[in-house]
């Protein structure tokens, strides 16, 4: 899955600022990421936001909880403004546990966990999780909308892809 959020681009790269930037960018993606979930009306509710999870003495925040009514679950949803790193899954994994531990219902199906990224490696992804991984799933956003040029390589590539699986299941 690729998301794209339109105007959240940031030209402003001068070092006393970069807190305050990186702060503003996540919440404006936030903000945008929220009106998708909402927008779409597949069931998404919002349950939170910078949602604080206790554990022992220490408080850790997950930025967007959604329970989705149609899938029965919670859906947590953890932004990260630079490229995934092994830690980030596993926060997503602590959180994913916490929820369905402490406050799933027994009636509700187990919680998802969606970590995006703006630069995701695949293969850092793939072995951290564990092979029968259901619930914890990662993926790259786009700020601004690709060109034609890149647009149409980005179709070629998925197109390729799609091939390779093909042909990789018919063997």
């Amino acid at each position: 899955m690729e998301l794209q959020l339109k105007g959240t681009g940031s030209k402003s790269n001068e070092r006393g600022n970069f807190a305050r930037n990186h702060s503003r960018k996540k919440s404006q993606i936030l903000d945008r990421l929220q009106a998708f979930f909402l927008e779409r009306k597949h069931g998404y509710a919002l349950a939170a936001q910078k949602k604080r999870v206790p554990i022992d003495e220490k408080n850790f925040y997950v930025d967007l909880v959604f329970f989705n009514r149609i899938l029965s679950c919670f859906v947590l949803i953890d932004l990260k403004i630079g490229e995934i790193r092994r830690q980030d899954l596993g926060q997503m994994q602590m959180y994913v546990n916490y929820y369905d531990r402490c406050v799933k219902l027994e009636s509700e199906n187990p919680t998802i966990g969606i970590v995006l990224c703006k630069k995701k490696d695949d293969a850092l992804v793939e072995l951290t999780l564990p092979e029968d991984n259901t619930q914890i799933f990662a993926s790259k956003y786009q700020t601004i909308l690709p060109n034609k040029q890149e647009f149409a390589k980005l179709l070629e590539a998925k197109d390729d892809e799609e091939n390779r699986m093909i042909g990789e299941e018919r063997n």
